[in-house]
């Protein structure tokens, strides 16, 4: 498989558009009717410069991630396993140079004892995070999942992610045997020459090998995969670009576009080693998570916690459908959560650093109905399967109440006696709305045994 982005094909289309009323109500159209945008219309939503161009894409953007998604947010949270690296990426804390960053890896005790912290906060979702280092196989991978697993106490992990370097077929095979959920892949920037600046040495450096990665984990049979780019480094509107032509990639080869897209920006972290010509702004961040959300309609977006509150209260509308939460990105640091963060033992500098509870308490304020759902993972809806559901606008139909048994879980295990009471209220309020009336008898029936001690209800 070799290199399928074309750097001066998405700078022609990007340069080759210009938006109007009329084109921009038209592919505003196409995206509300839940069908994928292709690179030239996506490039004219990002040329929109006019304060009434951008504010019809914020408004499409709100109703169509209301209509698919619906005010579910999913919640999960990051667990750094190990923290060697042998990239020197100029933008990373972790990188193979910065000498002040202390190197370890979790021994399997303390891997349990921080899945043991998540699972009594309530996580039900993680992503294990891992540098790029020879210890880190998927053998490796595969033991640290598999103990996660096997846990069980105070509550459990029941989906576990992979951020990882890229592994080849064999090794993803090995992974999939133990049960991971989305192993994502970040490209970075999908610009080469810009690639090949920020990643002067090991084994990242390799553009290609990246780019596939996940063409890799298809041919392996992990359906369920993640892409991403660190926006920042190059210009953000070919980076929106270059996770379409990841995405339209995907779809053509293996009939399945990613799970998910994220979208970080650029954050500080120490020895940075990056200028500043592409940083984007918090208005540019709001337009790429629309255009993002337009684009690609059925794709989950995830915004993460580098992001400060009151920024997240804002994109969280534009389309995003999972977040982070209670997030810590240093080693040991849920163990540790008393102490202050401290952004030399992080990956970078975190700009949530909230509780998982005050998340949700600020989320149900918000009218939003937190899920820490797992079922479509768990019966097989994933890959092509999961588009058999989501698209025809059924997603709703399983995600609303699963989405409903999971939060209740999460009151009666783990809420303060306030955040019990506002939850209980959304609940209530959240099955009046629900018009079917069987699927509202099956869900009334599941809370209640979920009132008597039962867990892990789902449809």
């Amino acid at each position: 498989m070799t290199n399928f982005i074309d750097n001066e094909k998405l700078n022609q289309v990007l340069n080759s558009v210009s938006p109007t009323d009329g084109k921009i109500e038209e592919i505003i159209k196409k995206s509300l009717n839940k069908k994928r945008l292709n690179l030239k219309e996506t490039a004219t939503l990002l040329q929109a410069e006019e304060p009434n161009l951008i504010r019809k894409i914020f408004i499409a953007a709100k109703k169509l991630k209301s209509q698919i998604y619906g005010e579910r947010i999913v919640l999960f949270a990051p667990l750094y396993i190990g923290n060697k690296c042998i990239n020197d990426c100029n933008y990373c804390g972790f990188k193979s140079s910065n000498y002040e960053v202390e190197r370890s890896t979790l021994s399997k005790l303390e891997l349990q004892r921080e899945v043991k912290v998540l699972e009594k906060q309530g996580q039900k979702r993680a992503i294990f995070v891992y540098g790029e280092h020879p210890d880190y196989d998927a053998d490796f991978i595969a033991e640290t999942v598999r103990l996660a697993y096997e846990m069980k106490g105070a509550g459990e992990l029941r989906r576990v992610n992979i951020n990882a370097a890229p592994l080849s077929v064999k090794g993803y095979r090995k992974l999939k045997e133990v049960g991971i959920g989305t192993y994502q892949i970040f490209q970075e920037t999908y610009h080469y020459q810009t690639y090949q600046q920020v990643h002067p040495s090991g084994p990242k450096s390799d553009f290609n090998w990246r780019l596939t990665g996940l063409d890799r984990a298809m041919e392996a049979g992990v359906d369920d995969v993640g892409i991403g780019a660190l926006f920042g480094l190059y210009d953000w509107k070919y980076e929106v670009l270059g996770l379409l032509e990841h995405t339209i990639h995907l779809e053509e080869n293996y009939g399945v576009g990613p799970h998910t897209i994220s979208f970080p920006r650029l954050k500080e972290a120490t020895n940075l080693k990056v200028n500043n010509k592409h940083l984007v702004t918090d208005q540019q961040f709001k337009r790429l998570v629309a255009i993002l959300r337009l684009a690609v309609p059925y794709t989950g977006l995830i915004l993460t916690a580098r992001e400060k509150p009151m920024l997240r209260e804002e994109v969280m509308k534009l389309g995003v459908s999972q977040i982070d939460a209670g997030s810590r990105i240093e080693m040991r640091g849920y163990t540790d959560f008393e102490k202050e963060q401290d952004v030399k033992k992080e990956q970078f500098k975190l700009g949530d650093t909230r509780s998982l509870n005050e998340v949700i308490n600020e989320l149900v304020q918000e009218g939003y109905l937190p899920s820490f759902c797992t079922a479509c993972y768990r019966l097989g809806r994933t890959g092509e399967h999961f588009m058999e559901a989501v698209k025809p606008g059924f997603i709703k139909e399983y995600c609303t109440p699963n989405a409903l048994l999971t939060f209740k879980e999460y009151l009666e295990d783990y809420a303060s006696k306030e955040s019990k009471q506002v939850g209980e209220e959304l609940i209530e309020a959240k099955i009046a709305a629900i018009e079917e009336q069987q699927l509202r008898e099956e869900l009334l029936n599941k809370l209640e045994l979920i009132n008597r001690g039962q867990r892990d209800l789902y449809f």
